[in-house]
């Protein structure tokens, strides 16, 4: 399976390092301290270090698939190799979806933070978009599809900038608050206050193991990085790592320059006093000046992550579109900038379509959101049903001990679905039975590629069950 057109090859270790640790690393860094804090005490610490070897597992298995198959759209590629059209169906539509959503989630975010400084950008006691809000978003956009549609270079050099930033505020946040740091808070209220329970649950509802979730746009642009077989797996496994070693030292710092007598009550009400718990610990400790800092990256950080998402979004359409099951239109690459610039005419109409002021798709995109987690349980079933179709495959990187990897990973992949909460996974089922049966009905007379419709449904049979 070759890609269509002409992608052009651009992307250095640095420029896919980049964009894996600034979509890994996100803006949930700015919330969950206090978050987790509040649910397992100091504890809390190792909620990081478990996610991160959680994740880490499914980065590896990603690791086999991005290095023997570098193509555009990632998993959605992967599905149409390994269990035909079908499968890629299903995920590439919930895929594209949950990317083009992300872009709204983000400038949304990005503007409700703005609005801190400009108040007319929100609706009072909402945070709902004005007509002057949804405009700035809608410019956020705006600049994204400027930024992706000359070149995937002049993406990555915008998106090298922004990440050089982002990672620039944290590293100053735990200096600063390591000058405050007071050893005792460790075990004034107790170490670990509600057991490994608490941890448990901080790893789960408490967000911890979502923060870490971006492995999808990085095997989106594979077929656009030189030297894919080295590059994809290092920037995979490198911001999973380097992004969990920054959460844990945030998560230290924040811990030990929390105000000894604000302990009094115990780890559970710090989720209420500390909000945003480095701004709001920066005006505890009269740095003002790094509030101000903090609050200036909580607009940068999603917008960074909106325009990686707006780049992953296109290639993903394309990707679907090239399976067979949606307009061949999307197709077509450019082939002096190697852009799929069709597919980025539908991800812009599609992101300023998830930001129209409509309460409905909030819980849409919950449920979107989930449906994507999905495609992390893909990744080891696709490898193992290649080892077994393809061994002839070149793969110049191979997960040792598949037969513990692979399962493994699986189960991690299927913990964070079942974490997303039933309100959400009970509309994933039904969007999933509405879009199988769709499938069917439209596609039984025409056969995509070399398989009968029978041959698809065996091999999606798996997904049934599941």
């Amino acid at each position: 399976m070759s890609d269509f057109g002409h992608f052009k090859k651009t992307l250095s270790l640095v420029d896919l390092t980049m964009i894996g640790m600034g979509t890994v690393f996100g803006s949930g860094w700015l919330f969950a301290a206090s978050h987790v804090a509040s649910l397992a005490g100091p504890a809390g610490i190792f909620s990081w270090v478990i996610a991160a070897i959680a994740v880490l597992t499914l980065g590896v298995v990603y690791c086999e698939l991005g290095a023997a198959l570098p193509r555009t759209g990632g998993a959605i590629s992967y599905l149409h190799i390994s269990h035909g059209p079908l499968m890629s169906y299903l995920i590439g539509m919930i895929t594209v979806i949950y990317l083009s959503s992300m872009v709204a989630i983000e400038v949304v975010a990005a503007r409700q933070y703005a609005a801190a400084w400009i108040p007319a950008l929100s609706v009072p006691g909402t945070g709902n978009a004005t007509a002057l809000g949804w405009l700035v978003q809608f410019a956020f956009v705006s600049l994204f599809f400027w930024l992706n549609f000359s070149s995937v270079k002049t993406f990555a050099r915008a998106n090298n900038i922004i990440s050089v930033f982002k990672f620039a505020v944290p590293a100053l946040i735990v200096v600063m608050l390591l000058f405050h740091f007071k050893a005792a808070n460790f075990h004034a209220a107790g170490f670990a206050p509600s057991g490994m329970s608490g941890v448990e649950t901080a790893v789960s509802s408490g967000g911890v193991i979502f923060a870490f979730l971006g492995l999808t746009p990085i095997v989106s642009v594979a077929s656009e990085v030189r030297n894919p077989q080295r590059t994809i797996p290092f920037a995979l496994v490198f911001s999973i790592i380097c992004s969990g070693v920054i959460y844990v030292l945030l998560q230290v710092a924040f811990l030990g320059a929390i105000p000894t007598n604000l302990l009094g009550n115990g780890w559970a009400a710090l989720g209420k006093t500390f909000t945003l718990p480095f701004h709001d610990i920066a005006l505890q400790l009269g740095l003002t000046w790094l509030s101000f800092v903090v609050v200036f990256d909580a607009i940068i950080s999603p917008a960074g992550c909106g325009n990686i998402f707006f780049n992953a979004t296109p290639r993903a359409i394309y990707a679907w579109a090239k399976s067979g099951t949606f307009f061949r239109l999307f197709t077509r690459v450019d082939a002096e900038s190697g852009i799929p610039r069709p597919a980025m005419w539908l991800a812009f109409a599609l992101s300023i379509f998830w930001t129209l002021p409509f309460p409905s798709w909030e819980a849409m995109i919950s449920v979107v959101s989930a449906a994507l987690v999905v495609s992390y349980a893909v990744a080891p079933v696709c490898v193992a049903a290649l080892r077994k179709s393809c061994p002839e495959l070149n793969r110049p990187f191979k997960v040792k001990g598949l037969a513990v990897f692979g399962p493994l990973s699986f189960v991690v992949a299927t913990l964070i679905v079942y974490w997303s909460g039933w309100s959400n996974l009970y509309w994933l089922l039904g969007v999933q039975i509405v879009l199988y049966v769709g499938y069917l009905f439209v596609m039984r007379r025409m056969p995509v590629g070399n398989l009968s419709m029978l041959q698809q449904v065996r091999c999606s049979l798996w997904l049934v069950g599941y």
